[in-house]
């Protein structure tokens, strides 16, 4: 086939699919003409963020939950206005009009995200479009820019193709993306979500430029706010349009912008002063005369053959990321692609809510759930010289033990390997199942819970009075050791929130998801239900009972924990065979920091564990769950403490830990002393 030929066919698919969504917008734009009018009418009237009430309220509790404002601004404004919506557009005002000195350095950050997709044909290199990354290696762009696994396999994607501070063009960093991975797109949304190959140096683009977390949740922009946006307009070095671009109009679907964009800016990001993706951009509206016909800037039709940058843009349109993540999670949860959704960190969601109560999560009864024992490992394994013991968290109810001691050993082996060590058998790790042990005693909800494809079960406070006391104590005490200002506590109120325990609660919960990353709802369901273990006596045996089934009765052991399990390994230690000698303690992503945990279990000491040959405590800043590490303040010198880097939409997973070789190498120094 003649290649001319093939690129001439491959760019008029492209040219074509972009005049579809055009002509889409364009209707669009036309039939959002009342809320145009309604938002000028405002603005005649001196209204600066002409949106509703709700948008407001959504806008400002993320703003100062994610610390986008000085508590000193936040507490001056509130001694300024009644609560009302004129708090609320002082509060968005002051960080729309002020920003700090940080807004360069995450804007670098968040444009160093983005890259330039061109078409690989017979030698030339042709530019298409814009991207950027959303995970490590996860790219997205639009669905009319790649449309198919046919297309991803003829591009590159090139970051860093920018000018330098002094001037000069940057030498990029070329890519392919993955010919096993099939794009996941939506036409309507007009989304390709393609996943990139790692690079020369083993490593995914993400370990060098960085990404993007999708936020499904409300209140990251309102009408009047200003927009950023980052791409490669007609496949020159990558620009940004930053200067008089406001929200106009917010559709159920799409966001309608005024800013300078061209036609290659086609996949790019549109930010929000704070950096959050807040849209994926993908069409201009041209302004027409009154025969419809599209117009230039100096107010003559098009004609045929015109450059895309002489049409005057009446508007720009971006697909929302909130229906973005919703569309991801309804179109992959329960199917074989489910692991997209773990890579983009869109797991922790609520369980379904059609499902009939008799079957619901919360409704199973305890003696319904099948007794699984755990999974022992083989005798004589490591040379004859201990067992490795893993101790898993919550959530596990439906969990099946062989697949979890296989992906927690897969982990494992990706940190020996990376460490030139030899890697482990699944078979000879022992790995205690307590999944379906913590039913709780009658009057409570099940202490686990159940963790289904999509990730935790809902979020629910505990309803017990004492575990609630005890559950609320564990969330303020994060909150504060995160940053959380005492006065946030007790003035909600004063934004217009609700006041008490529950709104002291649910700004907690807001403050650490937005200081880490995560999910409120992944927070409140781990923290949950290490108040449940620690508050209901029976079920926390019944726990022990489960673990002691299921690990050795003498020899040399290592013990990796992680979250909950770190808890449960403090109290498994007080009522281990006196014949088991624990060599080596391992914890990670652990709450043991925390002093409400401290305080409740079986044996608190202000030191290692007497029985505890070494205690390695591994803890990632951006894991909610270790706000109170490092642990050596609580428990004293003698431990040792290691920082990783997790990916923050992964800050707390347990195969993200074992991953780094560092941690791998103390796990087999336990094991081959």
């Amino acid at each position: 086939m003649d290649t001319h030929v093939l690129t001439a066919d491959t760019y008029e698919r492209v040219r074509a699919a972009r005049r579809h969504h055009e002509e889409a917008a364009a209707e669009r734009y036309v039939a959002a003409l009342p809320q145009r009018e309604e938002v000028e009418r405002l603005c005649g009237q001196g209204v600066s963020l002409p949106d509703t009430d709700s948008q407001l309220q959504a806008r400002a509790e993320h703003l100062i939950s994610g610390g986008a404002l000085p508590m000193e601004t936040v507490m001056s404004l509130v001694s300024q206005e009644k609560p009302g919506r004129r708090l609320l557009e002082r509060i968005i005002g002051a960080s729309k009009d002020l920003q700090a000195v940080n807004f360069l350095s995450r804007g670098s950050r968040a444009a160093a995200t983005v890259s330039r997709v061109s078409l690989l044909e017979n030698g030339r290199v042709l530019p298409l479009g814009t991207a950027f990354l959303v995970s490590p290696d996860l790219l997205m762009t639009n669905h009319h820019v790649l449309p198919d696994a046919d297309m991803a396999a003829r591009v590159i994607v090139e970051f860093a193709a920018e000018t330098g501070i002094d001037n000069t063009p940057a030498q990029s960093v070329v890519y392919r993306l993955r010919a096993d991975f099939v794009p996941v797109v939506d036409e309507d949304l007009d989304f390709s979500l393609v996943r990139v190959e790692a690079g020369a140096d083993g490593r995914p683009p993400g370990a060098l430029f960085g990404w993007n977390r999708l936020i499904g949740a409300q209140g990251k922009l309102v009408i009047g706010e200003s927009v950023n946006v980052v791409g490669h307009p007609s496949g020159r070095l990558k620009e940004i349009a930053i200067r008089r671009n406001e929200l106009r109009v917010q559709l159920d679907d799409f966001l309608h912008y005024d800013t300078d964009t061209e036609p290659g800016n086609s996949g790019s990001p549109v930010f929000n002063d704070q950096w959050e993706v807040v849209a994926l951009h993908h069409a201009g509206v041209a302004r027409k005369d009154a025969q419809g016909r599209q117009l230039r800037r100096d107010g003559t039709p098009v004609q045929p053959g015109d450059p895309d940058d002489l049409v005057d843009w009446a508007a720009n349109e971006g697909a929302r990321v909130s229906r973005i993540v919703a569309r991801l999670r309804t179109s992959l949860a329960g199917t074989a692609r489910e692991n997209v959704l773990g890579d983009l960190g869109l797991l922790p969601v609520t369980a379904p809510t059609a499902v009939p109560a008799a079957e619901g999560l919360s409704a199973r009864a305890p003696e319904a759930a099948p007794r699984r024992r755990g999974l022992r490992g083989r005798t004589g394994a490591f040379a004859g010289r201990g067992h490795l013991l893993f101790l898993h968290g919550r959530g596990q109810e439906k969990a099946d033990p062989e697949h979890m001691r296989r992906s927690w050993t897969s982990g494992l082996n990706r940190g020996l390997t990376l460490a030139g060590l030899p890697t482990v058998d699944p078979v000879d790790v022992w790995l205690p199942f307590y999944g379906n042990r913590a039913a709780g005693t009658p009057g409570r909800e099940s202490l686990l819970g159940e963790e289904s494809a999509l990730g935790f079960a809902p979020a629910a406070p505990p309803s017990d009075p004492s575990t609630r006391v005890l559950y609320e104590r564990i969330v303020r005490e994060a909150a504060v050791k995160a940053g959380m200002p005492e006065e946030l506590l007790t003035a909600e109120e004063a934004f217009g929130l609700p006041g008490g325990a529950s709104g002291a609660l649910r700004r907690s919960l807001a403050w650490l998801a937005a200081r880490t990353d995560l999910d409120a709802l992944f927070v409140s369901a781990v923290l949950g239900d290490v108040a449940r273990y620690l508050d209901d006596g029976e079920a926390r045996q019944a726990v022990l009972d489960a673990v002691r089934e299921s690990v050795p009765d003498s020899g040399p052991l290592t013990i990796v924990a992680h979250s909950l399990g770190t808890v449960v390994a403090m109290d498994l230690l007080t009522q281990l065979d006196a014949a088991v000698d624990v060599r080596l303690l391992v914890t990670a992503g652990s709450p043991l920091g925390l002093d409400a945990v401290y305080e409740r279990l079986l044996a608190p000491a202000l030191r290692r564990p007497e029985r505890v040959g070494r205690w390695e405590n591994i803890w990632c800043p951006a894991d909610p769950v270790t706000i109170g590490c490092p642990l050596r303040p609580r428990w004293g010198d003698d431990l040792h403490e290691s920082v990783v880097t997790n990916a923050r939409e992964q800050a707390h997973a347990v195969h993200e830990y074992l991953a780094h070789p560092d941690v791998a190498r103390t796990v087999a120094l336990g094991l081959f002393p």
